[in-house]
């Protein structure tokens, strides 16, 4: 018989969990399989910690959010958010499915370019743009989305040069009743410089003026917010129409929306708070169809919908690498994985599930990753099954922004695995080693020996 780990005795205060009318809380279920695949054959073949994503989930939310508005409003386009995932598999996926591509750098513009995505279908959003880029965004068509009057200055300069006339949109910052209000991108609405800055690109002459932008905030949780900016964008475009004799192609309602991911701090669980894609997709459609546009006048409406579509798809599987006792009595687990790959645990509360049978003693713990920095904290207070050394868990909803803000710190980031429709695993990004880490660095001739 193999002997228990012995753990010095504490006395702690009962904890059932919070009730519901069924009695007490009965969601600590293992997840032993992602589609059909077990997780611990996953981390066997691909090592631990090991990014999972599900192909099956990708393609079904994004049916289910296109439906939501293709269903409200006749002229619709998704066009994917490159800085939420933009591992080229992913990318591709949603490109199958008809989405354009978006981007805010020529380094993502290109990616886009490399995926196949065709330039009059790439939208080149973001502050920074190079002369280089805007020429070659120029080149293939790309719809250029300006976000500032010396952008818009550089961009007829350009076009004066290339004596080419590029598609062009500005990006229009508002009131939508959300404070602090997001105006460090675009043009104001209520002070006029968007309207301003209309007019000069029209009588510039030089820029075919085709759309309009907004994207007023990230995780919103009410769609009144994206009705004001429907409306006002309708404003815009109409005035545009009646007095610039300019017509208006598209409104890009930008993202935003929310993932059933808990925010930290807040009261209550987002599965009892957010809308559902439904309600945000009904403000924007009922308010452009209600504005006064005749049928054959009608924008297309763009949709640059990023956490929305991926987070659900996306898992960490990972590993226990210790447990033990804080100073003030606490538990604290260390799991293999840390900031530096899931960075989103700075805003949310994930959900993290056993990927193995356990007891029915449960203990609130904190769980830390592996840096070497006290600020490496997945959760600073989490009710969990006791976990051993060895035992693994999976991370929920981690598919946005982790594969793009994740840092080489410390640890080297992981495999990324796709499952695709069929139940077959797919190794979509590898993981980093030592030789690719040092590529870029370069040695002085003079720091070559060292002797000690």
């Amino acid at each position: 018989m193999t002997k228990l780990p012995y753990e010095r005795p504490q006395i702690l205060k009962m904890n059932a969990g919070l009730m519901n009318k069924y009695g007490t809380r009965t969601e600590y279920e293992p997840v032993k399989h992602i589609d059909g695949i077990p997780v611990k054959t996953l981390i066997a073949k691909y090592g631990s910690p090991v990014f999972v994503i599900s192909e099956r989930t990708m393609r079904s939310t994004y049916r289910s959010i296109q439906r939501s508005f293709a269903t409200r409003y006749p002229k619709v386009q998704m066009a994917w958010s490159y800085k939420t995932n933009y591992i080229n598999a992913v990318c591709n996926v949603y490109h199958q499915e008809g989405s354009w591509g978006e981007v805010v750098s020529g380094f993502e513009y290109r990616k886009a370019l490399g995926n196949g995505v065709p330039g009059n279908k790439i939208i080149f959003n973001g502050p920074e743009k190079t002369t280089a880029e805007l020429e070659l965004a120029i080149n293939n068509d790309s719809l250029i989305h300006i976000d500032h009057f010396d952008e818009m200055y550089q961009l007829i300069d350009i076009s004066d040069r290339m004596n080419k006339k590029p598609r062009v949109a500005i990006r229009v910052n508002m009131d939508t009743g959300i404070y602090p209000i997001w105006d460090r991108f675009g043009f104001n609405y209520e002070n006029g410089t968007a309207w301003s800055a209309l007019t000069k690109i029209v009588e510039s002459g030089k820029l075919n003026l085709v759309g309009l932008h907004c994207h007023i905030g990230t995780y919103m949780m009410v769609t009144t917010a994206y009705s004001i900016a429907a409306s006002k964008l309708c404003d815009l475009a109409w005035n545009c129409k009646t007095q610039l004799n300019t017509t208006i192609q598209y409104l890009d309602m930008g993202g935003g929306l929310p993932t059933a991911n808990d925010l930290r701090g807040a009261y209550l669980p987002a599965k009892d708070t957010i809308p559902s894609v439904d309600e945000f997709a009904e403000a924007i459609a009922s308010t452009i169809l209600n504005y006064g546009f005749k049928t054959e006048d009608l924008p297309l409406l763009i949709l640059e919908t990023g956490r929305a579509m991926i987070d659900d798809a996306g898992f960490l599987l990972g590993s226990v690498l210790a447990n033990k006792r804080l100073s003030d009595g606490r538990r604290a687990t260390i799991m293999d994985f840390g900031v530096n790959i899931l960075f989103t645990s700075f805003w949310y509360e994930h959900k993290i599930s056993p990927a193995q049978d356990f007891t029915q003693h449960t203990e609130e713990c904190v769980l830390y990753g592996p840096l070497c920095m006290n600020i490496d904290v997945v959760r600073s207070a989490i009710t969990l099954p006791l976990l051993n050394r060895g035992d693994q868990v999976v991370v929920h909803r981690v598919g946005a922004y982790n594969m793009t803000q994740w840092m080489q710190f410390i640890q080297m980031r992981p495999n990324v695995v796709m499952i695709d429709e069929s139940g077959e695993s797919h190794l979509i990004r590898a993981t980093e080693t030592m030789e690719y880490i040092e590529i870029p660095e370069r040695m002085p001739e003079h720091l070559k020996t060292v002797k000690l």
